[in-house]
């Protein structure tokens, strides 16, 4: 088969590698029917994830057709059509039993991509398949789907959730790219009475003024801490999401959000990051991190179903599974392609 090879920081190719096979009882192999590209695949090539090694098949977001299955999977059977899950669970650890998903022991956690082949592939292993894949409805597409995968649940739970997002609040987010708007999307679910977002391109913030955003803010010309002020009697925002995961976004955040107010950090960080305590110790900040424990993705996935989460407007760009080095470059350079997320389908 053919897979995206990682070949080190700002190396990566289309090429021929082994079908993988079922290594333990719990896996099972499926086609990649729908793959996309994260935030966090960028990050990799860059050189930010270290534990990545050469020669990894990159991925972690992907809706497939069952090829195989071992004999410990139950549930599953070759023909079902499913969501992978960017998390994997073992189901019987620690953190496991108590739903965090993401810290699991037992091999789990974030591995697809990152310490075992992903899934920006033509066919996929998938450890502990029957925890970690769900099966999917007839009337939601593939392309809704593959977006349950990450970003949609990682917006919800590592943003909103653990920002404490409650009606009337505002909420500013930092960062229009696919994780800023999802986030854009998950707070209105809880009617915050404004979202505002911040990002250096005109295009991506058209893209969250779609999403519900009533104020956007084009940084570098406009000004965040003011528009923040205007409409919090001075104050700041009760909640700040850092959907980027840069030191000059994190910091910003921590000037936009008020005493006593959250700011839930949600990018993935490859440097050091200041953190001015002299500044937030005596305003009652919470401040929160978080890598995605998907425990909401079947709660997300029946929201879609019912169509209350409209998923329309994410996809921007639409390539063939075979063509990845092109759907890199386009996602890779949003401001000049207007990408936000681009989904790879057979």
């Amino acid at each position: 088969m053919k897979a995206l090879v990682y070949g080190g920081p700002g190396s990566r190719s289309w090429t021929e590698i082994p079908d993988p096979v079922i290594r333990d009882p719990r896996d099972a192999v499926i086609r990649v029917d729908a793959v996309t590209i994260c935030g966090t695949d960028l990050h990799i090539l860059g050189g930010d994830v270290p534990a990545v090694e050469p020669g990894r098949v990159l991925g972690h977001e992907a809706v497939g057709t069952v090829v195989e299955v071992g004999s410990g999977v139950a549930g599953l059977a070759p023909g079902d059509r499913v969501l992978a899950s960017c998390i994997s669970a073992c189901g019987i650890c620690r953190y496991c039993r108590d739903g965090a998903y993401g810290q699991c022991l037992g091999g789990g956690g974030w591995i697809l991509g990152h310490r075992v082949d992903g899934v920006q592939a033509e066919l996929a292993r998938i450890p502990f398949a029957d925890l970690s894949t769900y099966k999917l409805p007839d009337q939601v597409s593939d392309e809704a789907a593959v977006l349950l995968a990450d970003i949609l649940p990682t917006s919800y739970e590592v943003g909103v959730l653990n920002g404490g997002v409650r009606p009337g609040d505002t909420v500013a987010i930092v960062g229009a790219g696919p994780i800023g708007l999802a986030a854009v999307l998950t707070a209105r679910l809880y009617s915050p009475a404004h979202v505002i977002v911040i990002d250096k391109a005109e295009s991506r913030l058209q893209a969250a003024k779609l999403f519900g955003a009533d104020i956007t803010v084009l940084a570098g010309t406009e000004d965040p801490l003011a528009a923040v002020r205007s409409v919090t009697g001075g104050l700041g925002a009760d909640v700040v999401i850092e959907a980027v995961g840069t030191p000059q976004t994190f910091e910003l955040c921590a000037t936009l959000v008020r005493a006593g107010g959250h700011l839930a950090n949600v990018g993935v960080h490859g440097k050091p990051v200041t953190l001015h305590l002299e500044d937030l110790w005596i305003r009652n900040v919470t401040i929160t991190t978080g890598l995605v424990d998907t425990y909401s993705t079947p709660k997300l996935l029946d929201m879609l179903v019912a169509g209350q989460l409209d998923l329309g407007h994410m996809v921007t760009h639409r390539f063939g599974i075979g063509d990845f080095m092109q759907a890199y470059d386009v996602f890779a350079d949003p401001a000049r392609t207007g990408a936000l997320k681009v989904v790879l389908s057979r």
